[in-house]
C-alpha cells in the first residue's frame, strides 16, 4: 500500500518506523502542497498503525479496512465547507477518547486542519487543543494541511510535522502508467499539466472533459488582448466552475435529500412538521455552503493552471531548457512571451493570486474577482 506514495520515499521510511514503534508520538501534521499526497499518506499511516503484523503490509484485515476507509476505529473528518465547526470536533473529541474497538488505536484523520479557525478565531481549534494536550493513551490525531502555517500555531506547536514533496513528473507519469495502464504519452502530458497533483493528474489522463475545460482556461492568456476579451475571459472561468460544480453537486444533493426524506418517512408530508422543515433547512444551507466551496476549489484549481502558462511564458523569455508544463501551447505561450516582459508576467502571476486571495480570504464575489484579474492580464499594447 506504500507504493500508491508517489514522490515520497523520505516520507515512508519515517513512518514504518514509527508504526513499528520508533518515533511515535500522539499527534502528526502532514503537510504539503495540493496533489502531493497529503490525505493518502494519512491514509496508509493510520492502516499500517492497526496492521497486524506492525509493517504495513496491506494484506491482513486491519490493513484492508484502512485503505478502504471503513476502519471502524478510524475516523475520518472533512470540510466540504470552508469551516470546521465547534461543535463537530466536540463531539470527536469525545468519540475519539474511547478504548478502540477492534485495533491498537483510536485514530483521527482531520483532513483540513487548515479550517479548524484563525488565531482571531480559534474557537474549533482550541475545541481540539485539550485533546492533543492531555491524550488518551489509545488515540491517535493525524491532521493534515498544506503548510504548517496554515494550522494555529496552538495545535502545530504540538504534532510532530511531515512536509511532503511535490512528486516529480516522471514518477507521476510512472505511476500513471503502472496503475491505471495509461499509455506514456498522455501520462507524461497529465504529469506536466498536473504541476505534481496526483489526483489532476489521473482526471486529465482519464476524462476527456477534464482535458477539454483545462485547454479552454489555458488558452486564454493569449486572448486577452482587449478590454472586451478580459470581460468574456472573466465570465467564461466563473460560467466553467459552475458548470463543474453543478455536475459534481446534482448527484449528491439528490441522494442527501432521499436520505432525508426517508428517515423522516411519511412525517415529511405533514406541512405542520416542525422537524422535518427544520431538517430541511439545514440542509439546504448545508448543501449552499458546499457548493459555494466547490465552486472556490474549481476556480482555485482553474487560477493554478493559468498560472503556469505565465511561469512558461517566463521560462521562454529568460531562455530556460527543457519542456513546458503547456508544451502543447507552446505557440500561445510564445505570443505571451513576445508581448510582456519577465517582470510584466511577474506582476500577472501577482494579479492571479490577488484575486484567489480576494475570494477565499475575503469573500469577493468571484465574477468580480475575476474581472479584475483578467483585466491586470491583458497583454501589453494589446498586442498577440
Amino acid at each position: 500500500m506504500w507504493d500508491d506514495l508517489v514522490g515520497q520515499r523520505p516520507t515512508i521510511e519515517v513512518l514504518k518506523h514509527a508504526a513499528a514503534g520508533t518515533g511515535m508520538t500522539h499527534a502528526w501534521l502532514i503537510t504539503g502542497p495540493p496533489g502531493s499526497g497529503r490525505s493518502n499518506v494519512a491514509r496508509a499511516f493510520a492502516a499500517a498503525l492497526q496492521c497486524e503484523r506492525r509493517t504495513g503490509c496491506g494484506q491482513c484485515e486491519a490493513c484492508r479496512l484502512g485503505m478502504k476507509g471503513s476502519h471502524p476505529d478510524i475516523t475520518w473528518v472533512k470540510s466540504e465547507t470552508s469551516v470546521l465547526y465547534v461543535d463537530d470536533m466536540r463531539d470527536l473529541v469525545q468519540s475519539a477518547a474511547k478504548f478502540p474497538s477492534i485495533g491498537r488505536w483510536q485514530i483521527v484523520v482531520i483532513e483540513d486542519a487548515d479550517r479548524l479557525g484563525t488565531p482571531e478565531n480559534p474557537r474549533t481549534g482550541n475545541a481540539l487543543l485539550k485533546a492533543i494536550e492531555e491524550p488518551t493513551p489509545k488515540t491517535l490525531w493525524l491532521l493534515c494541511a498544506p503548510t504548517v502555517q496554515d494550522v494555529l500555531p496552538t495545535i502545530r506547536s504540538r504534532c510532530r510535522t511531515l512536509t511532503l514533496a511535490t512528486p516529480g513528473t516522471d514518477d507521476v507519469a510512472r505511476f500513471l502508467t503502472r496503475n491505471d495502464g495509461i499509455s506514456e504519452t498522455v501520462a507524461s502530458f497529465a504529469a506536466r499539466a498536473s504541476q505534481g497533483h496526483i489526483g489532476r493528474a489521473r482526471a486529465l489522463a482519464l476524462d476527456e472533459e477534464t482535458r477539454s475545460r483545462r485547454r479552454e482556461v489555458v488558452s486564454i492568456p493569449a486572448r486577452l488582448t482587449s478590454l472586451g476579451a478580459c470581460m468574456t475571459a472573466a465570465t467564461n472561468l466563473a460560467e466553467l466552475a459552475k458548470e463543474e460544480t453543478e455536475a459534481i453537486t446534482a448527484d449528491a444533493e439528490k441522494r442527501e435529500l432521499e436520505e432525508l426524506q426517508a428517515i423522516f418517512g411519511s412525517e415529511r408530508k405533514d406541512t405542520a412538521s416542525r422537524s422535518y422543515r427544520a431538517a430541511l433547512g439545514a440542509l439546504e444551507k448545508l448543501q449552499k455552503q458546499k457548493a459555494k466551496r466547490r465552486v472556490l476549489d474549481v476556480i482555485d484549481r482553474a487560477l493554478m493552471d493559468l498560472v503556469s502558462v505565465y511561469r512558461d511564458a517566463i521560462a521562454l523569455g529568460v531562455g530556460a531548457p527543457g519542456m513546458l508544463v503547456n508544451e502543447e501551447l507552446r505557440g500561445d505561450v510564445q505570443a505571451v512571451a513576445r508581448a510582456a516582459t519577465p517582470d510584466e508576467v511577474l506582476r500577472m502571476i501577482d494579479a492571479i493570486f490577488t484575486a484567489r486571495e480576494q475570494m477565499l480570504e475575503f469573500n469577493v464575489p468571484p465574477q468580480l474577482a475575476l474581472e479584475s484579474m483578467t483585466v491586470a492580464l491583458r497583454l501589453p499594447g494589446g498586442r498577440s
